[in-house]
């Protein structure tokens, strides 16, 4: 029996010079809002339940495909789809949970010292012209 492939999605939620990340209860660091996809769920509808779900962000306009990437972190049946979302509502601070303990927006230029090596490699992609990867 093999384990079949996980296909997750991010989202990169760009306002004003500033990135919105969430903090687990799980696992350490900031990352990128985002979660799996469920069979019948599109990509874009993952990543808008996620945001939502996450970080109280509403998409309301077409998020851009960045990159795909595999994550041999998690299997190398793991593939990762990032987005870039420019055009959202926000609608304020979730009280924390066991998976979220906190979302909120940073800017680019000063990044939490606990972001994540991954995170970190998205953002120099996305704003700074970095080649994208094919791993996450």
């Amino acid at each position: 029996m093999k384990r079949g492939m996980t296909l997750g999605v991010r989202g990169a939620v760009l306002r004003d010079g500033e990135v919105m990340l969430v903090r687990h209860g799980y696992v350490p660091g900031w990352h990128l809002p985002g979660g799996g996809v469920e069979p019948g769920e599109s990509f874009e509808e993952a990543l808008a339940k996620e945001l939502m779900e996450e970080a109280n962000v509403r998409v309301t306009g077409t998020p851009k495909l960045h990159a795909l990437f595999q994550n041999m972190n998690a299997s190398a049946r793991d593939h990762v789809a990032v987005y870039v979302v420019r055009e959202f509502d926000y609608g304020g601070p979730l009280p924390p949970s066991f998976e979220i303990k906190e979302a909120k927006f940073f800017p680019l230029d000063a990044l939490p010292e606990e972001t994540t090596q991954a995170t970190r490699r998205r953002l120099a992609e996305i704003t700074g012209g970095a080649p994208p990867s094919q791993q996450w």
